[in-house]
């Protein structure tokens, strides 16, 4: 039995000035993580739709410029040599070509001459000469090839002055995606944390309202076990130690300050778990064991988190298991790098595919007994992954049903 006011009671656990060390708020970094990744997205959309938006007016823009240049090499073909040709064009007519003078190396392009071996044939190429880009333009016009050639200096200026503006405004709008991105991801996750402040000032109240009567609650228990001792009262002041833990830890996550992890050894917190509910066990006439190898089963957790995740699994056994009925908890070892705790029941089970919705908020059975509301299994989950390992359900109807969990052993345990 603890004194009152010893170490380990009640009233000085919730009136201790004593300041839990802080540490990372999950709730907290899930927001800001959700604000950055909305402000991504919205910045990619910001960003691509520009960058959409110029390669469809770049691919506008070069489509019109070879549009035009075909056009002016098709009239000027059919003016022939004889006609000074637009400035930007070279034609080829057997030995002349227009415009007078020397042409500039390459021209003209025998190699396509080939590619227009019937009459009627024409052929459109772009190929560069000379370091400057051409449309070449290569007719059989009753036996006698031509060709044209459009040089395309003006128009690779102009598309490199898109290309240019192009890539200052996609610049122009990352920035601005930025800022603005971040403003509307800010708005996006003001009410979330606002239903998450609310949450936490209203676990924080019930908590702190609760801790006065439950510390009298525990003083009065404590002094009862003095003056008259007695297993059930020794029982008793444990339970209350117990819900002022439940009441610390409520308030640790109300303030954003989670607990530290400690070595736990499952086996000896299953027993103690055991022991607190023979009672309730007996008087439904139902068997409860542990079955355990004598070796340690230590993982890093927190105590009383663990705690109320074995109580929530036998409190789900006793409530669907009938009399006559037993519950075991097992402990053991799959591999070197794991330990497993299972409470097995031979209740009423449940069907197969019902093994996964059992761990959904506010899900209950049609069996059992007892005001059920169907969140215990859920927190247990919550729990139980928030320390990195897994839970999992198997049963059948009036087979009894199976709770199996997983934790990684503490790193000096491992063997």
């Amino acid at each position: 039995m603890t004194a009152l006011g010893g170490p380990g009671g009640l009233a000085p656990r919730l009136g201790s000035g004593a300041r839990p060390q802080k540490t990372r708020d999950p709730d907290a970094a899930d927001l800001r993580r959700a604000r950055r990744v909305i402000a991504v997205e919205i910045a990619v959309v910001i960003t691509l739709l520009v960058f959409v938006s110029g390669a469809i007016s770049y691919g506008m823009l070069v489509r019109g410029q070879r549009a035009d240049a075909d056009r002016t090499l098709a009239w000027s073909m059919r003016q022939g040599v004889g006609v000074m040709p637009p400035g930007c064009v070279w034609l080829f007519d057997g030995g002349a070509h227009a415009p007078l003078g020397q042409p500039p190396a390459g021209m003209p392009v025998v190699a396509l001459f080939s590619r227009v071996p019937g009459d009627g044939d024409v052929v459109t190429d772009r190929s560069e000469l000379g370091g400057m880009e051409y449309t070449i333009r290569t007719e059989n016009r009753g036996g006698r090839i031509t060709q044209g050639l459009f040089e395309e200096r003006y128009q690779v200026a102009d598309r490199r002055s898109l290309l240019l503006g192009l890539g200052a405004a996609e610049l122009l709008a990352l920035l601005v995606s930025v800022f603005l991105s971040r403003a509307l991801a800010a708005r996006a996750i003001r009410p979330l944390a606002d239903a998450l402040r609310r949450q936490r000032t209203f676990v924080a109240d019930a908590s702190h309202e609760l801790r006065a009567p439950l510390t009298r609650l525990h003083t009065r228990a404590q002094l009862l076990a003095r003056r008259t001792p007695a297993p059930e009262l020794d029982r008793l002041v444990a339970d209350t130690r117990e819900l002022g833990d439940v009441v610390d830890d409520l308030l640790l996550s109300a303030s954003g300050t989670s607990s530290d992890l400690v070595p736990v050894e499952l086996g000896l917190l299953a027993e103690e778990v055991v022991a607190a509910e023979a009672l309730r066990a007996s008087e439904g006439k139902v068997r409860i064991a542990v079955r355990r190898a004598p070796e340690p089963y230590v993982v890093r957790g927190v105590p009383t988190a663990l705690r109320r995740v074995l109580s929530a699994l036998l409190d789900n056994a006793l409530g669907h298991t009938p009399p006559g009925g037993s519950i075991e908890v097992w402990l053991g070892a799959p591999d070197a790098r794991h330990v497993e705790l299972s409470v097995r029941d031979t209740g009423v089970g449940f069907p197969p595919d019902d093994a996964e919705r059992l761990f959904e908020r506010f899900a209950r059975g049609s069996d059992g007994n007892g005001r059920r509301f169907g969140l215990g299994l859920a927190l247990a989950r919550e729990v139980v992954t928030g320390h990195g390992g897994t839970i999992a359900a198997a049963g059948h109807p009036g087979a009894g049903a199976t709770f199996t969990l997983r934790f990684t052993r503490a790193p000096g345990e491992l063997t």
